[in-house]
């Protein structure tokens, strides 16, 4: 409906760009979809020329109400076309509930661009994130290694559970792996010998004291780690270590020497 200025007259130029957009031909339907009025793109979504392109350049708008994304959603165009499927999962006013009933519909990499794009909100990114791990027992291995590189912190995480070696090794080199995913992994039931080696030497995650503890906590740790960071304990960890009823009796002996040494 036309707003009407202060006299009471009709805005005659708003009413001018709704005539443009309701009649427009293919090409000059692209700059009513430009018009800041959200009437004149109500009008333009009943133009008999629209066209996915059309709707596809409306999305790339980072102003639109939630009214119209509803609508445009419900437009067959949208329902049947997977790239506009994507263009409203990326815009950051498309209502909750509706992003959460395209995330399915979407491949798992279009998912993790939607987890790092910028103009994301929080809930469309945990959204996203969600959905992914929901579908990680059945991705494959050299998706999975992409992921582990390109992933989100809890993406990564979720992935090191698993406890697959080449997978451990990727996601030990990630940027956005926290420590405390990797305590996680070391006090649960997945962590090997050799994953458990493979961040015992990791340049990056080596030298820090809260990792090596729980290192040395895991009763599948090799005992050479053992005779490698005992030294550089507190006295008062390592006799919280002997105590523990996780370790095998030779990493006890291991402990109770270290102790000893100190007299």
């Amino acid at each position: 409906m036309p707003t009407k200025r202060e006299d009471g007259a009709f805005d005659r130029d708003l009413v001018g760009r709704l005539q443009r957009a309701l009649t427009a031909g293919t090409d000059e339907l692209f700059q009513s979809l430009q018009d800041p009025a959200p009437e004149v793109l109500r009008a333009a979504l009943k133009n008999r020329q629209l066209r996915e392109d059309h709707l596809q350049a409306l999305l790339r708008r980072r102003d639109l109400p939630e009214d119209l994304l509803k609508a445009i959603y419900q437009r067959p165009e949208a329902e049947n076309s997977h790239r506009l499927q994507l263009a409203l999962a990326k815009n950051p006013n498309t209502p909750g509930a509706i992003v959460l009933s395209i995330l399915p519909r979407l491949f798992i990499f279009e998912l993790l661009n939607l987890c790092l794009l910028a103009g994301a909100t929080p809930d469309q990114k945990y959204a996203a994130e969600r959905e992914i791990i929901k579908r990680l027992p059945t991705v494959p291995l050299g998706n999975k290694m992409t992921l582990a590189r390109r992933g989100t912190g809890n993406l990564v995480a979720e992935i090191l559970k698993e406890g697959d070696a080449p997978l451990v090794a990727i996601c030990l080199d990630s940027p956005h792996l926290q420590e405390i995913a990797l305590v996680q992994f070391l006090t649960g039931p997945k962590a090997t010998a050799e994953t458990i080696s493979s961040l015992a030497r990791h340049p990056k995650w080596k030298s820090r004291a809260n990792l090596r503890l729980a290192i040395l906590k895991n009763p599948r740790t090799p005992d050479i780690w053992y005779t490698l960071f005992l030294p550089q304990l507190r006295t008062i960890d390592l006799n919280a270590l002997l105590g523990s009823r996780r370790l095998r009796p030779a990493q006890k002996a291991l402990v109770a020497e270290a102790l000893k040494k100190r007299g």
